[in-house]
């Protein structure tokens, strides 16, 4: 019984959403159109648990580009209506159209000459009268078996208004990276921003050996360090190769004499090497496609002018 009825909410709520597509009209181009034009903010005002749908709407809208905040209908009346300017939009949000607390901010809105989108379920209802642009979020029934708690109802106005924060983000050309300016302290923020310029070793950190270096020298070097692996140069300051610890073990395994040897004698000639301008998130991929745990940075001169261990890229977050 229990999952029978959970099994019939989600199918009325589904339902619900599904019958949204063909109320898609010249109403809903319209508020985009509005909001594409609006200079100030998009302001979303609800109570209930349409205030609470719109506050989710308003959040969508502001991290897709769109400036936008909820103002509470109860505390607009009594001061917080300050917060709107003439040059911003509202979005009313009442399943009923009726609301009073809503209907009583309306008369303001007019008085600032702010333009005001309605989601409703009444498109005949006094607030719409009074609005600029009425989108219709009827459904046929809540998923409430008494057909009264806000649920069917509630969905649809939130899905609708995720359809107009993406419409606006399409017409805005809002990119993913974009979206990671906005959210820098998040996984994709991470992702989409951050550089091996960002987290790489430069100057004294670089392991750095010349090409006749001993080998005792090239395990100080790259031990003390601390990056498991040093550069290779030429007399000119070039990168001519890369040893790591795991090139040290197989040469161990090979020969006891390692130290008789010179670092370009046990070398891995032509390493990986990325941009500092390069994402971070690529220097992770190139690492995991060969294999390797560090790639060097180099200028148009072949000089290495920084390091990036798979160990910075982890504690960057962007993984």
């Amino acid at each position: 019984m229990i999952r029978k009825k959970a099994k019939e909410v989600i199918r009325k709520e589904a339902k619900a959403v599904a019958h949204l597509e063909k109320k898609i009209d010249e109403a809903f181009v319209k508020a985009v159109e509005l909001i594409l034009k609006c200079k100030g903010r998009v302001i979303v005002t609800g109570i209930g648990k349409s205030g609470i749908i719109g506050k989710k709407i308003a959040a969508t809208l502001t991290s897709t580009g769109t400036a936008s905040f909820f103002l509470h209908p109860t505390e607009g009346i009594h001061g917080d209506l300050g917060m709107v300017r003439k040059n911003d939009v509202v979005i009313a949000i009442t399943k009923s159209g009726g609301t009073d607390e809503v209907y009583q901010l309306i008369p303001l809105f007019k008085r600032l000459g702010v333009p005001i989108i309605t989601f409703t379920g009444n498109p005949n209802s006094p607030l719409a009268e009074k609005s600029d642009v009425v989108i219709d979020v009827s459904v046929e029934e809540e998923a409430c078996p008494h057909n009264l708690i806000p649920t069917s109802s509630t969905t649809a106005a939130l899905v609708m208004g995720d359809a107009l924060a993406i419409a606006l983000l399409e017409e805005r050309h809002f990119s993913s990276e974009d979206f990671a300016l906005l959210h820098p302290g998040g996984h994709l923020g991470r992702r989409l921003i951050l550089k091996v310029s960002d987290i790489m070793h430069t100057q004294d950190q670089i392991p750095k050996v010349s090409e006749k270096t001993d080998m005792k020298e090239v395990i100080l070097e790259m031990t003390s360090k601390r990056l498991g692996t040093t550069t290779v140069v030429n007399q000119d300051g070039k990168l001519v190769g890369i040893f790591t610890d795991g090139d040290l073990r197989r040469l161990v395994e090979r020969t006891d004499e390692i130290f008789s040897l010179k670092a370009d004698q046990v070398m891995t000639k032509n390493p990986k090497t990325i941009d500092e301008d390069e994402l971070a998130a690529k220097a992770l991929n190139l690492m995991e496609s060969y294999s390797i745990t560090s790639l060097i940075i180099t200028n148009g001169k072949r000089e290495p002018i920084g390091i990036v261990h798979l160990h910075d890229i982890l504690k960057a977050g962007v993984v």
